[in-house]
Parts: structure tokens; sequence; C-alpha cells
């Protein structure tokens, strides 16, 4: 997979962004990271690891632990292995400026099946339907991602699946709502990139 979309929006001589190319290496699972992302508007980067690069989809309203919410989730480009604990300010006049933090990351399971048999992660977003469950610090239990057409443009829905980590009450996003990298909030990661700066 290229990564030339993904370079192809970025001048990595502003932005502090992984230019890639470097693999994180040595998991034994593959990993999910959510980063929360203060762009043009607030929401969250849903990213897994699939084929030696992060699949990528922006959710506006982040994930829920709810399984009756159904929360959209528009792809965006395919993103490096080390991009999963960029934290930090992407300038004014870059794609995507604003502030970005790790909001939740940790290894997932790729629970997809058809016909009650096991398929490939990558198979699975082919066909429209990827079910995965996450490992994370903040976020548990099975997730489905669901293409909503046929087009491969086409938005997903992100849903909570039915299982002992779904909780209706629970609301994440704004409970806890800092980095689980480094305990910062998004205006702690600007300030840290400014004293950087």
């Amino acid at each position: 997979m290229t990564m030339s979309r993904y370079r192809a929006k970025r001048d990595f001589s502003r932005s502090p962004e992984p230019e890639g190319g470097q693999s994180k290496g040595g998991a034994d699972r593959p990993i999910f990271v959510i980063q929360k992302h203060d762009a043009s508007n607030l929401h969250y980067d849903f990213r897994l690891e699939i084929d030696g690069v992060l699949k990528s989809w922006a959710v506006p309203k982040g994930p829920s632990t709810d399984p009756r919410d159904k929360r959209l989730a528009a792809p965006t480009e395919d993103h490096p292995l080390d991009y999963a604990d960029f934290e930090g300010v992407i300038p004014e006049g870059e794609y995507g400026a604003g502030k970005v933090l790790v909001w939740d990351t940790g290894p997932y399971e790729n629970i997809s099946e058809k016909d009650g048999e096991p398929i490939e992660p990558a198979q699975a977003l082919e066909r429209g339907h990827l079910s995965v469950r996450l490992f994370g610090k903040k976020l548990e239990g099975g997730y489905t991602l669901v293409r909503m057409g046929d087009d491969g443009d086409a938005d997903w829905l992100l849903i909570k699946m039915r299982d002992d980590a779904a909780d209706a009450r629970r609301n994440p996003v704004s409970t806890e709502p800092d980095s689980v990298l480094s305990g910062r909030s998004l205006e702690e990661v600007a300030a840290a990139a400014e004293d950087d700066g």
C-alpha cells in the first residue's frame, strides 16, 4: 500500500507529522489508535493497523460505548504506522491544521467473519463490514465498521457491539478528554509545541 496520498497532502518541512517509512515493528497484535483532532472541526480519527498502514476514518462525534449509537465515520487517507503516537500541532496552512493528541490506543483483534469463517481485515473492508475487538485504555470490546454504499469513498458507521464492555451511561469522549500517552489536554499539547518551537 502506498503513502502517496498522505505525503502529497503534507509539507514535512513545515508539519511535525511523521513522513512514514518507519515500521513500529515487534508487536504481536495489530494496533488501533484514536486521535483527538481539533482542526476546522473537532473530531476523532479512528485508525486500525491493516497491511502495514493505519486505515483511517474521521468520526465527528467520537466513538460511543452505547450500541444504540451509530457514529458517522468518513474514510480518510492511509496513515503510516509511526503516526500512531503523534501528538502536536499541525501549522496553519497545512492539511488538517490544528491540535492532535492520542485519545486512546492499544492492540486489537480482528473478529470479522463470513458464513461462520474468519476473514482477513483487508477483505472485510472490501466487503464493507469489519468487526474488531479493542483492548484500549478507554475503549474495550467489539466495534463494527459498516460501509453505507458500494462506492469506495462512501461513508461508514462505527457501532459498538453488544457485549460486556457496552455501557449506555458512559460517555468517555466528554468524561475522559485527555491523552492516554502524555496525560495532556489539547491546550497543553499546543502549549508544549509552542515551547518547543
